[in-house]
């Protein structure tokens, strides 16, 4: 048996270095401009292209890891150079997770690489989910895929909300009611594939944080889409619906649907992102503290301002574990058998939040000014807790794993 370790090993560490020395080199520098200008970041991304962060091969390279820990490691240093941008970089994965979660190995190979595009000319990828009345409540979605046997093609009529790219991607992955009859087991996700008929950007979001990262409406009229488009497979849908009737007809155990396997799969990699914009704050906070000078000495020399440190360190650290955690869990088979995906989620959402505020308030007035990039890491920290799954959307699916009640 191997002895057991939380030391990266070397292609681990080298991978690491070459993720923070673009963080610190091209987004950090980039964060406050684009934060500003509150619009995708499209030079930053082709130099991610360009030095082979924006590409399948590097999330492949990272996804495949076997210790499970190359994609939070990559997220917590790219979002420790700034939230929006990195978000902007990454954004694209979520489509990309939702294809390799639900697709077939052709769907894979024809739509993952058309998501990114290439150095000389990127594409990004939106995975649409969410809609105005079904956010958390995804059973209420109205979103609806009609199958033309006549045309081998599926009808998608409706409107989503908070796509990440939302009308500006290359490809769509869109999440659409089959069979309205037995709630969210009726759900298939489908390929919309670039310059599609029927399918436009709605409202832009103006938001809070994470500004350099488009977010919008995604308006579906008649949309038509190749029956290969339905990711899985129409056949596999077919076996997947009738189990699900049969079930809703005995009362037996609940089927997962094409969405919530995608933000399961998701979840831990959301939770190293809130630990890379913490550990991001909570470094401005500490050389800010060094350095700042009241009544004569540096103001870390107070107990009030340390240990507000210390505890900040003490939970960007912890969270790091519960996300390493669960992400090695999800490589090496083990069942979430308490919801520690959603507990990653939740406790690295929350400490980031409360470490930026806390930076803040190390920093005083300094911190409440956008001359210090503690206010932008606050604001961007705010998505966290609301993004793919609440805190307590959260909490609920981690009460519910531990009692085995359906609690609402």
């Amino acid at each position: 048996m191997a002895e057991f370790t939380l030391e990266l090993n070397d292609d681990q560490k080298q991978v690491k270095d070459w993720l923070h020395g673009f963080a610190a080199d091209v987004i950090r520098p980039a964060a406050s401009e684009w934060d500003e200008r509150e619009e995708t970041p499209w030079p930053v991304i082709q130099e991610a292209a360009k030095v082979g962060i924006y590409s399948l091969d590097f999330y492949a390279q990272q996804f495949f890891d076997p210790t499970g820990l190359g994609i939070p490691m990559a997220m917590e240093e790219l979002f420790w150079g700034d939230a929006g941008i990195a978000l902007s970089i990454v954004g694209t994965g979520l489509a990309a997770v939702g294809v390799l979660a639900n697709g077939t190995e052709e769907q894979i190979g024809t739509w993952i690489p058309q998501m990114y595009g290439d150095a000389d000319d990127v594409k990004v990828a939106a995975f649409c989910s969410s809609e105005p009345d079904a956010g958390s409540d995804v059973a209420s979605m109205r979103t609806r895929a009609v199958y033309d046997a006549a045309k081998d093609e599926w009808v998608l009529n409706g409107t989503k909300t908070w796509a990440t790219n939302g009308g500006i991607a290359n490809v769509h992955v869109v999440v659409a009611v089959v069979d309205p009859d037995i709630g969210s087991k009726g759900h298939a996700s489908f390929i919309v594939p670039p310059d599609t008929p029927g399918l436009s950007q709605g409202q832009k979001f103006k938001k809070h944080g994470i500004r350099a990262s488009h977010t919008a409406e995604v308006v579906l009229e008649d949309v038509r889409v190749p029956g290969h488009c339905l990711l899985g497979g129409k056949e596999k849908l077919d076996e997947r619906l009738a189990r699900a009737r049969e079930r809703a007809k005995s009362g037996g155990e609940r089927v997962k649907n094409a969405a919530m396997a995608t933000f399961e799969a998701s979840r831990p990699a959301v939770g190293a992102m809130a630990v890379g914009t913490a550990r991001a704050a909570y470094e401005v906070a500490l050389d800010y503290a060094k350095t700042r000078s009241q009544f004569g000495r540096p103001i870390i020399d107070n107990q009030g301002i340390a240990f507000q440190l210390a505890d900040m360190r003490t939970r960007i650290d912890a969270a790091r574990l519960l996300v390493w955690r669960a992400s090695w869990m999800a490589t090496t088979g083990k069942p979430f058998t308490s919801a520690e995906g959603s507990m990653s989620k939740l406790y690295a959402s929350e400490t980031a939040r409360d470490v930026t505020a806390q930076a803040i308030q190390v920093l005083g007035g300094n911190g409440f000014t956008r001359e210090y990039p503690v206010e932008r890491m606050h604001r961007d920290a705010a998505i966290y807790t609301i993004f793919e799954g609440t805190s307590e959307i959260q909490r609920l699916v981690i009460a519910r794993t531990l009692s085995g009640m359906p609690i609402r």
